[in-house]
Parts: C-alpha cells; structure tokens; sequence
C-alpha cells in the first residue's frame, strides 16, 4: 500500500489505524448503538458510522469522547455542513430536479 505523503500526513490529528481503529469502531457502536440526530428527531435509526464531533482535520482528538454514532444518512448531512458541501439537490427517475424551484422546472 502506498504511503501518504509526510507533508499530507502531518496535517490534523493522526486517525487510529489497524486493530485499534476497529477495536475504538466496534466498542463506539455497542455504546451508542442508535443515531445520535435521528434520536434528536424522535426517529429510531441504528447507528452505522462513528463520527467526530470535531473533525480531525481540525485537530480534533481521536479519542471515545469526540465520537458520536451516526445512521449513513445522518453522517452525510453532517459532513457537508462541516465541510461546506452543497446540498445536493433529489432528481425524478428521469434525471430532472423535484424541487419545483429548480430552475429547470420553471
């Protein structure tokens, strides 16, 4: 496998790798084993993907702490929010925006 760049690498907090990144994954889900904004929600979702409340890209630890359980779709939504992602707009079977604002639907 190829090796990250030093000056890539450097940047951010260090993300546990290898049996202990597995290990902190599993033990994270048993903890937290619904979503954490679908529960906010009052809606009932298992939880799939352990995400970092602050990011490590932003020097956030990698630690049990800033880890909180999310469903995929939840992670998703969160990570464009952190990282300024657009909202990707929902499309019909034949490829055309749904939203009636859209302005190909004008």
């Amino acid at each position: 496998m190829a090796r990250r760049p030093d000056h890539i690498a450097s940047q951010g907090t260090q993300r546990l790798r290898g049996r202990r990144g597995v290990e902190q994954r599993k033990r994270r889900l048993a903890a937290e084993p619904l979503c954490r904004d679908c529960m906010a929600k009052g809606i009932i979702t298992a939880s799939t993907v352990p995400d970092h409340i602050i990011p490590l890209s932003q020097n956030g630890p990698d630690t049990d702490d800033n880890i909180r359980c999310l469903c995929a779709d939840c992670h998703t939504i969160r990570t464009r929010e952190q990282f300024g992602h657009a909202q990707v707009s929902p499309v019909g079977v034949d490829g055309r925006p749904l939203d009636p604002k859209h302005p190909w639907n004008r």
